[in-house]
């Protein structure tokens, strides 16, 4: 059984350690967490319409990946390939990665500068549980949605 004095406890140690302590669900580091991540998107995504990896073998903090998300059929975005930029900062999982468009898009959840914004559900109702697979998945379904999916887009080399 795991225990944890009340000293330790009262020094502010984090809530999930607080719940381990009374047998509650015990927490995955973010860099265990990022790992597994890793590892299921060297193995692909579902159909693959939707892939990513990190950006620098080398990170060894995990924080800077890419991804490429593929355009849903009956919608201008058919057959387009588009690349993001994927961030995990220090409190990943618990908050969720900046995304950004380095491919240009026109859609209401993307900034002027390629940034995906919190109107995207996904970021602003953010659960520790999602993945930068959901995310990338979320902006792939969003692409289809009846707001996006008839919108004028750049040229398909234009970039941010």
């Amino acid at each position: 059984a795991i225990s944890l004095s009340t000293f330790e406890l009262s020094k502010g140690k984090s809530k999930e350690r607080k719940m381990a302590a009374r047998g509650g669900p015990v927490v995955v580091p973010r860099n265990f967490r990022l790992m597994e991540e890793l590892e299921a998107g060297e193995k692909g995504i579902g159909d693959g319409t939707v892939s990513y990896g990190l950006e620098d073998s080398n990170d060894m903090t995990l924080s800077s990946w890419t991804g490429t998300i593929i355009g849903p059929p009956n919608s201008t975005h058919a057959n387009r390939i588009y690349s993001v930029s994927v961030r995990c900062g220090e409190s990943y999982p618990d908050s969720p990665p900046s995304i950004r468009f380095i491919t240009r898009v026109n859609c209401n959840f993307v900034s002027d500068r390629g940034e995906v914004t919190p109107k995207l559900a996904v970021l602003k109702n953010w659960r520790r549980e999602s993945t930068i697979a959901t995310v990338l998945k979320a902006i792939q379904a969003e692409l289809a949605s009846s707001s996006n999916k008839k919108l004028p887009q750049p040229d398909e080399d234009a970039m941010y």
